[in-house]
């Protein structure tokens, strides 16, 4: 009758509810803590630049973006050249070490087969698969004469997509190296600095980009660049005009897309 039936749909119910796990709010500051680096009382943005707690990360310094016969070069020698960027970093690089900061590197490649490319079927990622950029072992992936690591230096082992803390160990390296401040400079500006920069920002970090230390292939997105950072710590340093457009590989049209 109607009685047993909403008696046994009752019952349901409160079976359904008992089997429902319970999260406790102990285990979701657990997970909350294990996004970022610093709890919010600790977090650093903002604060005082200690030379000994920041790391300069140079991101892709590598000749597939920096040297001619790479095939991302041509799409950004003219910002390259236009801001000095190469060596405005190298420079940079031996004064860190000389004051005592860390200096960083974070590198991308990718097996030849792109079989550890995390997200080959779309956008820029599915660029690099499709025009086999930063192979492993190849010269395209090698690093710049000037951008060498040095000694003490820390080279970012893994990383496979525009943001430099998914799947590598930067993070731990940061964390080991007791840094407050992460300094950003490389390639693209638009894509993987700008995504490094979000995440540091995110995990608490005190962040700054270096915009003269940066280059884009996207003519669109470098008068952006200081509205761009500067909600995250960009230190913008000069108007520079739009490059020409030239001929550019798969990855490099992906990187102005607004499908990224």
């Amino acid at each position: 009758d109607l009685m047993s039936i909403a008696l046994l749909c009752s019952a349901a119910v409160a079976a359904l509810v008992v089997q429902q796990p319970v999260v406790s709010s102990r285990r979701s500051s657990a997970v909350m803590s294990a996004d970022r680096t610093f709890a919010p009382a600790e977090a650093k943005g903002g604060t005082s630049v200690d030379t000994k707690k920041t790391a300069v990360v140079f991101i892709e310094y590598q000749n597939e973006f920096t040297t001619e016969g790479g095939k991302l070069h041509g799409a950004v020698k003219e910002c390259m050249d236009e801001t000095g960027m190469l060596e405005k970093s190298s420079a940079l690089a031996s004064k860190a070490r000389t004051a005592g900061a860390k200096v960083f590197h974070a590198p991308i490649s990718f097996k030849e087969d792109a079989s550890d490319n995390p997200n080959k079927g779309l956008g820029i990622l599915a660029g690099c698969a499709s025009d086999k950029l930063f192979t492993e072992g190849s010269w395209n992936a090698d690093f710049h004469p000037s951008m060498q690591p040095q000694p003490g230096d820390v080279v970012v082992q893994n990383k496979r997509g525009l943001d430099a803390f998914p799947g590598t160990d930067l993070e731990a390296q940061l964390k080991a190296n007791g840094i407050e401040t992460v300094v950003l400079a490389g390639f693209l500006t638009n894509c993987c600095v700008e995504s490094t920069m979000r995440t540091a920002y995110e995990k608490g970090f005190n962040v700054i980009t270096l915009t003269d230390a940066c280059a884009t292939a996207c003519p669109r997105a470098r008068p952006c660049e200081q509205r761009l950072f500067s909600p995250q710590g960009g230190v913008p340093t000069g108007a520079r005009r739009p490059p020409r457009r030239g001929r550019r590989s798969r990855a490099a049209r992906m990187a102005c897309s607004p499908r990224r």
